[in-house]
């Protein structure tokens, strides 16, 4: 048996900065209104033409492959995590095999939303743990601008919501004391329609009924969210999911160096922190640039945190996550 370890990172976003007074052009909101509600000053939203949620991935991984110091030949598989492939299918993961020129390794796309980071570190811990692979690359990166209701009737979602890729090399660790010591993964599927997108789907609004109806009031292709529920449920299944991975390895939250939230609301995270009692330097958000990202939004922070020194050898690592599905999870990682 082995642990897997974090050998490297990177993370990649559009040039192109969104703000919240360029918003307001758009829709009937302000700067003020938005930073009220979730902490968020500008976001990037892609240039069309020049990123997808796969060329971006390919630049955050490019960075995370050279820090790790693994050759692209000693790749063994591909996680990919996102809800917004660049086609209905086939999937990223196998674009990025392609694009990287890796070789014809596996490559598994994971689809679970703002926990699907954590998710896809869990699938290559055990991987990794069983002796089946040695590297893995892992990338989280979603492209939300070209699928939001830039108008009033959809601010409430719109605003929140930002483009951009993270990536991290998992390399087998020898060392059990070091690594990713457990991962703890979560789903409420009753509350699935609650935070979701149901259209087009095979089970419901497919492309020939949404070009058939031609209905200018029909808004199932456009993200939804029961905001305050999803906040409410967010809460408690963060604190609940932290918990688990410390009790589940013998440690307290004063064991905890830094914790990496995915980036949903900075209220969201500001809660968690006051509830923990941890200071500003245990938690590192950067929601107030980058917006709510999704799948990128860890990966993202922690390649932040750990540029900016934050993250040092020895330090107790959590990451966190909580979206759609309802799923949640998190991973406790000794750097």
């Amino acid at each position: 048996m082995y642990h897997s370890k974090i050998a490297g990172l990177g993370y990649y976003v559009p040039s192109n900065v969104v703000t919240n007074d360029d918003l307001s052009k758009l829709i009937d909101t302000n700067d003020e209104w938005i930073q009220e509600r979730t902490g968020i000053q500008e976001r990037r939203h892609i240039i069309r033409g020049e990123d997808t949620t796969t060329s971006m991935g390919v630049k955050a991984a490019k960075i995370a492959i050279e820090r790790s110091g693994v050759a692209k030949e000693d790749i063994d598989f591909v996680v990919f995590a996102t809800l917004s492939p660049d086609y209905y299918f086939p999937g990223p993961g196998v674009l990025v095999q392609r694009d990287l020129g890796l070789r014809t390794v596996g490559a598994l796309d994971v689809r679970n939303q703002c926990s699907g980071f954590v998710y896809a570190i869990s699938v290559a811990d055990q991987y990794i743990k069983t002796g089946m692979y040695k590297n893995i690359l892992v990338i989280g990166s979603e492209v939300h601008s070209t699928g939001l209701d830039m108008t009033t009737r959809g601010r409430g979602v719109s605003v929140i919501f930002g483009d951009g890729a993270g990536a991290a090399v998992l390399s087998r660790e020898e060392d059990l004391s070091k690594g990713i010591l457990s991962t703890h993964l979560h789903s409420e599927g009753q509350h699935a329609e609650e935070l979701a997108l149901q259209a087009p789907g095979m089970g419901a609004r497919w492309v020939t009924d949404i070009i058939a109806d031609n209905d200018p009031n029909d808004e199932s292709y456009y993200p939804y969210m029961n905001g305050q529920f999803v906040f409410k449920n967010a809460v408690v299944r963060f604190a609940e999911v932290i918990n688990e991975g410390l009790e589940a390895n013998g440690l307290q939250v004063s064991d905890i160096d830094m914790l990496i939230p995915h980036q949903a609301n900075l209220r969201i995270s500001q809660f968690i922190q006051n509830k923990f009692k941890l200071t500003d330097d245990q938690v590192h958000n950067n929601i107030q640039k980058y917006g709510n990202t999704t799948a990128a939004s860890i990966p993202i922070a922690l390649t932040e945190a750990w540029e900016q020194g934050k993250i040092k050898s020895g330090d107790t690592v959590v990451l966190a996550a909580f979206g759609s599905g309802f799923t949640w999870a998190s991973a406790i990682i000794k750097w």
